[in-house]
């Protein structure tokens, strides 16, 4: 069992990381917030980031079962129609897209 000093530097040495690479990146991001660039990234990269997992999460369901993939892509149709439909909210139409897929996963 390794010493209580022992522990205590290594929790520190790991908040210390944990802290300094979480506040960087706004350190850093109040001298760049007029780049063309950050500007760009701050519009594609939510849209890439909600994209990345969606593939992630529905390949996952549609290799494992038929129907599931009929589930998940009529969940992904009602969650862009309501976020297009209601003003883009992104909480509703997340939301209203899940539990679709769970009511059809469940009840069909």
């Amino acid at each position: 069992m390794p010493s209580t000093t022992y522990l205590i530097t290594v929790l520190a040495i790991v908040f210390t990381v944990t802290f300094a690479l979480r506040a960087l990146p706004f350190a850093l991001l109040g001298r760049l917030r007029g780049s063309a660039l950050v500007q760009r990234l701050s519009v594609w990269m939510p849209v890439g980031i909600l994209l990345i997992l969606a593939v992630t999460a529905l390949h996952g369901t549609m290799t494992k079962d038929p129907n599931g993939a009929w589930y998940a892509l009529l969940a992904v149709a009602v969650t862009i129609g309501v976020h297009l439909a209601l003003g883009r909210r992104t909480i509703l139409s997340v939301g209203m897209g899940t539990a679709v897929y769970v009511v059809l996963l469940n009840a069909v």
